[in-house]
């Protein structure tokens, strides 16, 4: 199969926890890490590609087959020809490993352990520190101590949070989300993150039902993200994109791209702030 941005499905290499993507904001191929392979998640958001999600959290993990499995997709990246028979050549470049899959790869109890392991196969190909490892992620689970663990030890090897914020409001986060995560959570659970590694926003803006996010939910999104800064959080860059692959959620046929301008129009009330916006249409 030809990789594009696009293709971003979890069996594409023939394995069970690990897949290869050519990413539209990483701009290169991602080695994705699936803790979630029973397409479980804590959250369901309306606008998710995974076909048959449930709710609940990541089962138990065979860690040795984690590690053949990122063994082997290195060494056919690294060593042998994957790029050139599935990679278009423009993106022929390993940017990261991302522990993103069908679901919260935070609710894995042995997401610390899993992160460990991903150290292990970078240091055998000697790709620590030169590559990122990604967690996206949508921020519920980062008061936990072993996910806290986790990400102390990705920020020891080029490590990245990425913290979803679709909606600054409760009601927001109910439509997009379908979670009761509160405000206050989100904003200290934000704050955590940054202090435990480095971090970014990403938020994704789509019209429902025909209409954008609105000026008051423009708003509040700004107001939040100032509070988070003021009281202390470390916030990178924000990444907004808008929808690119098909939902396989009930609500799919209310969902529709924005237009670049758009996003364009509240990339620069977010600009606005003092923080770098990069917009993915």
């Amino acid at each position: 199969m030809r990789l594009n941005t696009r293709v971003h499905d979890r069996d594409v290499a023939g394995m069970r926890y690990v897949y290869p993507v050519v990413s539209r904001r990483a701009r290169g191929v991602s080695v994705g890490v699936n803790l979630n392979p029973n397409k479980a998640c804590n959250w369901r958001c309306i606008y998710c590609q995974v076909p048959g999600l449930t709710r609940g959290a990541g089962p138990e993990i065979d860690l040795e087959r984690l590690r053949r499995e990122l063994t082997d997709m290195f060494g056919a990246l690294v060593q042998g020809d994957y790029m050139e028979r599935h990679v278009p050549q423009e993106s022929r470049r390993i940017n990261d490993v991302a522990f993103s899959g069908d679901g919260e790869s935070t609710t894995s109890k042995q997401f610390a352990e899993a992160v460990a392991l991903v150290r292990e196969v970078l240091e055998s190909f000697e790709l620590l520190g030169t590559i990122r490892v990604v967690l996206i992620t949508n921020g519920s689970m980062i008061d936990r101590p072993e996910v806290q663990a986790g990400l102390r030890a990705m920020s020891s090897m080029n490590g990245e949070v990425w913290f979803k914020l679709d909606s600054a409001t409760a009601q927001g986060r109910r439509v997009l989300n379908d979670t009761g995560l509160g405000t206050e959570r989100v904003l200290d659970n934000l704050l955590l993150a940054s202090k435990l590694c480095r971090t970014r926003i990403q938020t994704i803006a789509l019209a429902l039902d025909g209409r954008p996010p609105s000026p008051e939910e423009q708003a509040a999104y700004v107001a939040l993200l100032n509070e988070a800064r003021s009281q202390g959080a470390a916030i990178e860059d924000v990444l907004l994109y808008g929808l690119e692959r098909t939902s396989h959620q009930p609500e799919a046929p209310r969902l529709a791209k924005l237009s670049v301008e758009q996003l364009e129009t509240f990339a620069d009330a977010i600009r606005s702030s003092g923080l770098t916006v990069t917009v993915h249409p």
